[in-house]
């Protein structure tokens, strides 16, 4: 349970479950820089008291165990250790936890989905939950967020050898929503992960997507929308993180950005370590800015300490709607306002097509097209 230093970069010096091993972030370190620390209302220093209240419902597929469990129960914290202070202080301020559990060769008939409901912004609240495939198991998760909440939380997935997860997380909370959370994969031998991440409401949202390999054969993809409004800031930071030969990843993640003060973040760090021979790894961001006073900060990092990779490269593109695109489709007697929407549905809409519950994407594409409402005839 003590620090643990992690030599190799130093954007993930060290990670422990104490949350007096990390120093109160000041906004000057490298990983908190972009981050607004005001309007953390605390979840980064232990001011926030845990006094929220987070509603949890769950609908679970009939092959797959949801349970609730207290802290001592062993299979949590197996899989990831708390990188950062609020993790660690997520960690060290939970109740109980939420543990999913698809058994060996099990697969899943529907989607399990757990719906979690903000009631309550004033105060603080924590959570853990750990979502457990079996070797061969196949399942898919969706993780809804709603409503007003100060929220704390970290994830584990855990996907055994020769498993199939795909995990979809909808952060759609209410205008005063903060959340920050981490979520973390660790892959076993020829398992794959997919993880979709929607990000559209909220005041604050910061979200950690990592992944860890436990076998070769490991392949993981990362996909994230989000859709940034005046005065919002959507953060998404991954780590992948290559030790073991022979494994794969693909990121790639797209959102727009409309009106004074919206803030979008992105950091890609891939590390492919000395051991991990035989990496195929690829990072990409871009981001569409509809409106003047926007901001866009997206920094993508590869550190390759083996020159035996198949193949790794990274890309980041931020720019404005391209006026080529939108007078070829006015001078087709299209509209300002709908060329807009049709360029913004066919940026974000190639990862919305990716998401597998149609539910869900339906939801998504739904609310796509109210942010555009929202912004018609914005220039």
């Amino acid at each position: 349970m003590g620090l643990d230093t992690k030599p190799l970069t130093t954007l993930h010096e060290k990670a422990s479950f104490e949350v007096g091993d990390f120093d109160v972030p000041t906004g000057r370190e490298e990983e908190w820089r972009f981050t607004p620390l005001r309007r953390l209302r605390g979840l980064h220093n232990g001011t926030a008291e845990p006094h929220g209240k987070v509603v949890l419902e769950v609908e679970a597929a009939p092959e797959v165990t949801v349970e609730t469990v207290g802290r001592d129960d062993a299979r949590l914290g197996r899989a990831y250790t708390p990188a950062d202070r609020v993790s660690a202080q997520a960690w060290a301020s939970f109740t109980q936890a939420t543990v999913v559990t698809v058994p060996k060769e099990a697969v899943a008939s529907a989607p399990t989905v757990l719906r979690l409901r903000g009631e309550d912004a004033s105060a603080a609240s924590y959570g853990h939950t750990t979502v457990i495939l079996e070797p061969f198991a196949q399942a898919t998760v969706v993780l809804t967020h709603r409503g007003s909440a100060t929220y704390a939380d970290n994830v584990e997935f855990v996907v055994g050898d020769g498993a199939r997860l795909s995990v979809i997380s909808l952060q759609d909370w209410a205008d005063d929503g903060v959340h920050v959370s981490h979520q973390h994969a660790r892959i076993g031998r020829d398992a794959r992960f997919v993880s979709h991440n929607v990000s559209l409401g909220g005041d604050l949202v910061r979200i950690s997507p990592s992944v860890a390999y436990d076998g070769p054969g490991g392949d993981a993809e990362l996909y994230g929308v989000y859709f940034v409004d005046g005065g919002q800031h959507l953060e998404h930071r991954l780590l992948v993180d290559h030790a073991v030969p022979h494994c794969r990843s693909r990121v790639d993640y797209r959102g727009a950005l409309q009106d004074r003060d919206a803030h979008a973040v992105w950091i890609g760090d891939v590390i492919i370590r000395a051991e991990a021979e035989g990496t195929d790894t690829y990072e990409l961001n871009r981001n569409l800015v509809l409106t003047d006073g926007t901001r866009v900060d997206s920094v993508p990092n590869l550190e390759i300490l083996t020159g035996e990779v198949a193949g790794a490269g990274h890309a980041s593109a931020s720019g404005r709607l391209d006026d080529e695109h939108l007078f070829y489709l006015q001078a087709r007697g299209i509209t300002f306002d709908e060329a807009r929407r049709m360029v913004v549905r066919g940026f974000l809409g190639q990862l919305v097509e990716r998401i597998e519950v149609a539910e869900v994407r339906e939801k998504v594409r739904a609310a796509i097209e109210a942010e555009l409402d929202s912004g018609a005839g914005a220039r």
